[in-house]
């Protein structure tokens, strides 16, 4: 009889307690941790960019005549003066074509000198009605011909001469060779860039500004400049000059940026920053890792202090510095931005907020 019981009772009292399991609530998943941060107020108030330091005048050398080089007289980083002989070219072919057409004025002037003669004769002979006009006629053409053929040779053995000066190339002003681009044995055409003088005078800071913030920029407006070479130091200046077309490659647009000091001690190559004011437009900054893109829009994770749930939050940045973006548009001095991890989070997701110390965060807003 207690075998019978029992073996009731225990298949009983275990449905009990397998009914009482499936009606608790599953166990809730850990809220992730999450370091947050409150967007600061950028450091300065400015952009910084780059950039080196030029000639303000820098023009390309070439020969006026094709030939190959036979001596190369200068180097890069050479200081030159007005007309000094930088390079020539082997002078044979232009010493033989200048010798030509001195033998071709010659010939001209013998033959102007022949039917001068003759023309003068006919003249004679036509007042004293022993030729007729039309053979006069003829022998004056003649005459004006070999006067027109005269000039022609004169003027080609002018340009031969012109050649064969041309055959050295010299300086056009003072200043420092930037650039070499010839070598002894080289055959270059008309024209080809040979060396890039960079002139004396005024110097400038040559930067590239991004296509995302070219609308911000004017010509004439105030820069500051710093070289490198003197770190404590900035300089004013103002923005010259500013391209207006994006470069294919790199798509940024070029521009210039003279001293308003002419007697800056700047020399060429050197690095420079060019210091441009944002007249306040970039009030807030986050940490670098806080930043993710999709679909090319900036976004960040903000948690929300009543739930401590994640939302994606758009953003429009600035020019990233090295280790904070600048937040124009999209957050709020009070938010509550994820800094780290960034790429796991998904939206609507509770966290655990904490700062960089694991300690836990109370997110409060700024009052």
């Amino acid at each position: 009889m207690l075998r019978h019981v029992l073996s009731v009772a225990v298949p009983l009292s275990l449905s009990v307690i397998l009914s009482a399991c499936s009606q608790s609530e599953p166990p809730k998943p850990l809220a992730r941790p999450a370091m947050v941060v409150q967007p600061q107020p950028a450091r300065a108030a400015t952009e910084a960019y780059p950039g080196e330091v030029h000639a303000r005048y820098e023009p390309d050398l070439a020969f006026r005549i094709a030939g190959k080089v036979s001596k190369r007289l200068v180097d890069s980083g050479a200081r030159v003066r007005r007309d000094q002989p930088l390079a020539e070219l082997d002078p044979e072919d232009v010493r033989l074509q200048l010798e030509a057409t001195r033998a071709q004025v010659a010939a001209a002037e013998a033959n102007l000198q022949t039917v001068r003669t003759e023309y003068q004769r006919y003249k004679t002979l036509l007042e004293r009605k022993l030729v007729s006009q039309s053979q006069f006629d003829n022998i004056e053409n003649t005459y004006r011909a070999g006067e027109a053929r005269m000039k022609q040779i004169r003027a080609e053995y002018d340009v031969a001469r012109n050649q064969a000066e041309y055959a050295v190339l010299r300086a056009p002003q003072d200043g420092v060779i930037a650039m070499r681009r010839v070598e002894v044995g080289q055959v270059v055409a008309a024209g080809q860039t040979v060396f890039t003088l960079a002139a004396d005078g005024d110097r400038e800071v040559a930067i590239s500004f991004p296509e995302h913030a070219i609308e911000r920029f004017r010509i004439g407006e105030n820069v500051s400049v710093e070289l490198w070479s003197q770190p404590d130091k900035r300089f004013s200046g103002h923005i010259r000059e500013l391209s207006p077309a994006a470069d294919p490659q790199s798509r940024t647009f070029a521009a210039r940026v003279a001293f308003d000091d002419a007697k800056v001690s700047a020399e060429i190559g050197q690095s420079a920053r060019v210091y441009v004011s944002t007249d306040g437009q970039v009030p807030l900054s986050v940490p670098l890792a806080a930043v993710s893109a999709e679909g090319g829009q900036a976004f960040v994770w903000v948690v929300d202090p009543a739930t401590s749930t994640l939302h994606r939050q758009p953003i429009r940045i600035g020019p990233f510095a090295e280790d904070r973006v600048p937040v124009l548009e999209g957050l709020k001095a009070d938010d509550w931005v994820v800094a780290a991890g960034v790429q796991v989070l998904r939206e609507g997701q509770q966290v655990r907020p904490v700062d960089r110390d694991n300690r836990s965060v109370k997110l409060l807003a700024k009052e």
